[in-house]
């Protein structure tokens, strides 16, 4: 697939690094030629210098036969220009525009095809912010993604000793509930992938992805580990675009702490929040300012200012003086990896949660949905399966017939979700797939991605 990334920031990136690795013809557009260099001393790519709401720079970039647009550039109408441009000039079949502005997600008309021709919009703000609000919501977890709607739900979790049934087998999580069924689809022990069967032993620090009805995941992290308190009380460093969109989607539900260094950025905050939300104007990492206000006491301390340095220590301070968990939102890759799982529970690399967005309008076949696992290293694919057993290499077969790549798993079917009376059901190895079911992949080497993704494309017989 031939597709151009406009801008090179940490978001552009991550989208070129992902997508340049599966054998896509990638051009990066962008003004400042020092990220150009860096990229393309990194990748195999091709990078063009100027701004991506030029013709003349477009056509440069190839657009007249590109058949994806990506525009990832720092100013929300960039990217909207870009994708207007793309359309009406060039053509490109494809267009989606990272925005920031939450007035754009409320009016499509302004968006769509009638506007500036954008296919899909990606916000990675509120991506932050809904998988905080997942991680609120399970507070075991190191992450929750959820497939068809919200029916099966994959979540990963760190074991811990003294739970029921870590070193046990795996087989024994069906005998502790015989009536729930449910599958650990991927272990990783020292940063190393175990594909698991029923003897695996659940070790202590094992990080375990376990798919499962929606409703029994609360019964399968029960065995995993001890349960957390439900979350109370949260504060929030830093007041930007993402602290503003989860404070006002915590609401009243809980009691909301917003720390702000920017005095006239407080009073806005004070303006948008409820009263029950307390902002503060202030350092967070200012010791004293944490003590006074009780961090200790806190059941989350989520760090989401814009600068790494800060987020880290302001955890790190916050976790030593008592709360009982942190999360920060670490930009660089390399620091997110280092600081996982020491004094920070869980580090959120904001480009990469983003990655599975696009990547479910770039993946062959019909993909509903792609989530990128353990900082890009892992995904978990939603693909339909159409046709028949003489055009599809998956329908009307069990899945031990079916040639799965090595560090691919079916985790699950979730079986009628198109008319609304869905089945979810575990895969097992005699488990026939059926036309139009949701099929959940769990990859451990994105490598092979492509050889999945060829699985569930529909031969020509079928059309």
């Amino acid at each position: 697939m031939k597709i151009i990334i406009l801008g090179a920031g940490r978001v552009g990136a991550s989208v070129a690094e992902a997508l340049v690795s599966e054998e896509n013809d990638i051009t990066v557009v962008d003004t400042d030629v020092l990220n150009l260099r860096e990229l393309q001393d990194r990748f195999d790519l091709r990078t063009v210098p100027g701004n991506g709401t030029h013709p003349t720079v477009l056509e440069q970039a190839g657009a007249q036969d590109a058949d994806m647009l990506i525009a990832t550039a720092a100013r929300d109408e960039t990217n909207l220009v870009a994708c207007q441009l793309a359309a009406r000039l060039f053509n490109v079949p494809t267009r989606i525009a990272r925005i920031r502005a939450p007035e754009f997600q409320d009016h499509p008309e302004i968006t769509g095809e009638g506007g500036f021709h954008v296919d899909h919009l990606i916000c990675p703000e509120q991506t932050v912010c809904d998988y905080v609000i997942k991680l609120i919501q399970f507070p075991e977890a190191l992450q929750v993604l959820e497939f068809a709607n919200g029916r099966a739900s994959l979540i990963a979790v760190r074991a811990y000793a003294g739970g029921p049934l870590v070193e046990h087998p795996i087989r024994d999580l069906r005998k502790a509930h015989p009536k729930i069924d449910m599958r650990v689809v991927a272990v990783f022990r020292n940063d190393s992938a175990i594909t698991p069967d029923g003897d695996t032993l659940i070790e202590p620090g094992d990080e375990v992805f376990l798919l499962a009805a929606s409703e029994h995941i609360r019964t399968a992290l029960s065995d995993l580990r001890r349960m957390d308190k439900a979350v109370r009380r949260i504060m929030i460093a830093g007041g930007g675009n993402i602290g503003l969109r989860l404070a006002r989607a915590l609401g009243t539900s809980y009691q909301v702490k917003v720390v702000e260094s920017n005095a006239l950025r407080c009073e806005y905050l004070a303006s948008q929040l409820p009263s029950s939300t307390l902002v503060l104007h202030g350092d967070s990492t200012d010791e004293d300012l944490l003590a006074d206000e009780s961090v200790g006491d806190m059941d989350l301390f989520v760090a989401l200012t814009n600068d790494d340095e800060n987020n880290i220590m302001s955890c790190m301070m916050a976790k030593r003086m008592g709360a009982r968990r942190v999360i920060a939102l670490i930009n660089r890759r390399a620091y997110a990896e280092l600081m996982q799982g020491s004094r920070i529970d869980i580090a959120i690399v904001p480009a990469l949660t983003t990655i599975g967005e696009l990547l479910t309008h770039v993946r062959r076949g019909d993909m509903v949905s792609v989530h990128s696992l353990r900082r890009g290293a892992a995904e978990a694919l939603e693909a339909i399966a159409h046709g028949d057993a003489k055009s599809s290499k998956v329908v009307g077969r069990r899945i031990e017939e079916i040639d799965l790549p090595k560090g691919a798993t079916i985790g699950a079917i979730v079986r009628g979700a198109r008319n609304g009376e869905s089945q979810v059901i575990i895969a097992h190895h005699d488990t026939m797939i059926h036309a139009e079911d949701h099929v959940i992949v769990f990859v451990t080497n994105k490598r092979i991605i492509p050889k999945v993704e060829k699985l569930f494309q529909v031969g020509v017989g079928f059309f």
